[in-house]
């Protein structure tokens, strides 16, 4: 992940798309923009997830099998999905960068602190 980070941070400097830091009103304009085209390109991946399902409902109503119909959908929208959360990943790790947070350090200490919460959204296990 740290590779991942370092990268980022690079590319963003070389394509000039760091978040502005040259006073408060700068920052806060840049920082909503890249959180507004964060948010653009998670609805890219809903649009990318609602084609599947689609696809999905279109394929059983022909006359295949759910699993198999979801499966092929799948395997339809995997090369954009992909790209959509790339984009999403890259737009999140400029965040990162910008407040100087370690992704690695943060991602697993916030996993172990949702391993640890007392009231989980456990479903039991069926018998």
């Amino acid at each position: 992940m740290k590779e991942i980070q370092e990268f980022a941070k690079q590319f963003h400097k070389e394509m000039n798309w760091e978040i502005s830091n040259e006073s408060f009103e700068e920052a806060r304009a840049s920082l909503l923009n890249n959180y507004m085209l964060l948010t653009t390109e998670v609805a890219e991946v809903a649009e990318e997830l609602r084609k599947a399902f689609n696809m999905t409902r279109t394929l059983v109503h022909e006359g295949m099998e759910e699993g198999k119909a979801f499966e092929m959908s799948k395997d339809f929208i995997k090369e954009d999905i992909g790209k959509e959360l790339a984009d999403c990943l890259a737009y999140m790790l400029k965040f990162y960068n910008y407040f100087g947070l370690d992704l690695e350090e943060t991602f697993y200490a916030k996993m172990e602190e949702v391993k640890n919460r007392r009231n989980k959204d456990v479903v039991p296990a069926k018998k």
